[in-house]
């Protein structure tokens, strides 16, 4: 079951993301897909929001990686953990490169957001959720939301 949504504004899809942040739980990997600009950080500073973390959420092009706790005082339930593998393509190995990260210590006890991991990460998980948004002339992003294994396809029911 793949879900397509629409969303007119970058604020839409920070709104969004603090939706789908709400079918999210420990363990759940989200690869992130989509030309520069197209609202991957934007989508994750939602889920931010959703899952209560702390600190901002700003992409982590140049750090690779953000960890982001709960805040008690703001309800959060679970490690947001944020990477951004976009550097990383431009390596001879970049699966070594995620490799050094670590990323599968934290998987099972965090939601694990991964822009630009395709082909890199899907191996830390049995299941995963494809996200890919695509930004139209007029700012319009449109999100595809395809679940790959596990239960994926029930929870993505419950965004309506």
């Amino acid at each position: 079951m793949t879900v397509v949504v629409e969303l007119k504004t970058v604020d839409d899809t920070r709104e969004f993301g603090r939706k789908l942040a709400g079918a999210l739980r420990a363990g759940d990997l989200l690869l992130l897909s989509g030309p520069l600009g197209a609202g991957k950080t934007a989508l994750t500073q939602g889920i931010g929001v959703g899952l209560g973390v702390r600190g901002d959420i700003t992409s982590p092009t140049f750090v690779i990686a953000r960890v982001h706790r709960p805040d008690p005082a703001r309800g959060g339930r679970v490690t947001l953990v944020h990477a951004d593998a976009y550097r990383l393509g431009e390596s001879v190995d970049p699966r070594a490169e995620i490799d050094d990260l670590d990323l599968d210590a934290s998987v099972d006890e965090a939601v694990t957001v991964v822009e630009w991991g395709e082909g890199m990460v899907e191996q830390l998980v049995d299941a995963h959720l494809r996200v890919r948004i695509d930004r139209r002339e007029d700012d319009t992003r449109v999100v595809t939301l395809e679940p790959v294994g596990g239960d994926w396809a029930q929870r993505l029911a419950t965004l309506d």
